[in-house]
């Protein structure tokens, strides 16, 4: 884990974690903790959206898209959006 590393959600985050099952909580915090021990293991995105990076992991057999940013520079994660990737990228341009 990266010492003093900040870790902050977003609303739409907030909420779409809001309406998980305990059993996929803990899988989704294992994750977060994996990202806060390497914050550059998620893809970068490109053009549009270059200030996302996307970690991709499975729930139940099931891709799942966990949206952040990380701002290198301020020690800052910011979990944006977490869900499937039916319009995933869509709704991370609004």
């Amino acid at each position: 884990m990266i010492m003093n590393l900040i870790i902050k959600q977003s609303n739409s985050f907030k909420k779409s974690i809001k309406k998980l099952p305990k059993q996929d909580k803990k899988i989704l915090d294992l994750e977060v903790k994996k990202l806060s021990e390497d914050p550059t293991m998620g893809e970068r995105k490109k053009g549009e959206l270059d200030f996302l990076r996307v970690h991709k992991f499975k729930v139940h057999r099931q891709e799942v898209l966990l949206g952040y940013m990380y701002e290198e520079d301020q020690l800052v994660l910011t979990l944006l959006k977490f869900g499937s990737h039916e319009n995933f990228y869509r709704d991370m341009k609004k």
